[in-house]
């Protein structure tokens, strides 16, 4: 069975904790949030640019008292920071941001069209300096990974992109399966918005758990990183609380359901 300390290799040597916090629009919240989970057994956190929380994200991990090569950081490249010198800088005020000297992924956060290329470019020199330990992308569609393919030195090593019961996106998880990107899940409860669907009651009501554990779990059981977002410490307990049960035939309800609901941008819009 999976565990909460279960790892995923994205690069040589570089071990993506397969559970982690997310923190879009966690506001002030998010120091408190961040340390909470690191106190709870969390070690990956996920934070962006765009988000404006990397200084609290930051601070929380260097006052968890755990050592920095315990506790896997996620940043991301918005777009207003596109271009490849425009790049460089905007990670040069991550790091700043952040107070760290490195971190361990760093996404483009969307494929923005005319500026995606350079913007890869710069990633790479950025992972060749060394201060970022991994680069990938996120929100991007097969056609904007084949794109990609076509010009890049470095392929990501993960993408990034909405993944729960209600929106499985099975071509784009295939395809990157069989380019060896990882595949990563935000949004795996749907921002909460379809905890009444039947698939989910009926599995959380024969489980004795929430609806919220069993969407995680059907990320963790699909093979996905999975990084619930939450402020509260006792939605953060919650959501890591999904390794002491399998959803076993719930599965293949849950399977059945796609509907193909958004609750985030469509990147299939973008040229």
């Amino acid at each position: 069975m999976v565990t909460l300390d279960a790892t995923v290799e994205i690069a040589a040597g570089v071990h993506m904790p397969s559970f982690g916090l997310g923190v879009f629009r966690a506001g002030d919240a998010t120091y408190d949030a961040v340390r909470w989970a690191l106190e709870a057994g969390y070690r990956h956190v996920d934070t962006a640019r765009i988000y404006r929380n990397e200084a609290d994200v930051g601070r929380a991990v260097r006052d968890s008292g755990l050592a920095r090569e315990d506790v896997f950081v996620t940043t991301k490249l918005w777009n207003d920071d596109q271009g490849y010198d425009r790049t460089l800088r905007a990670f040069d005020k991550s790091l700043e941001q952040l107070g760290l000297d490195s971190v361990d992924l760093y996404l483009m956060h969307w494929p923005l069209a005319g500026k995606r290329l350079d913007s890869w470019r710069a990633m790479e020199a950025i992972l060749e300096s060394g201060r970022a330990k991994a680069i990938g992308v996120s929100n991007f569609t097969e056609r904007h990974l084949r794109e990609l393919s076509n010009v890049a030195n470095v392929k990501p090593a993960v993408n990034q992109f909405e993944l729960h019961p209600l929106l499985p996106q099975p071509e784009l998880v295939e395809y990157c399966r069989v380019q060896d990107i990882v595949v990563e899940a935000y949004s795996p409860l749907a921002k909460a918005r379809h905890f009444d669907e039947p698939a989910i009651v009926a599995a959380a009501k024969a489980l004795n758990v929430t609806p919220a554990q069993v969407m995680i779990r059907w990320g963790i059981e699909k093979g996905f990183v999975v990084i619930p977002k939450s402020q509260r410490k006792e939605r953060i307990l919650e959501n890591m609380a999904v390794f002491d049960f399998e959803l076993g035939h719930h599965l293949d309800a849950l399977d059945a359901i796609e509907t193909r609901q958004r609750t985030a941008w469509d990147p299939y819009t973008v040229d």
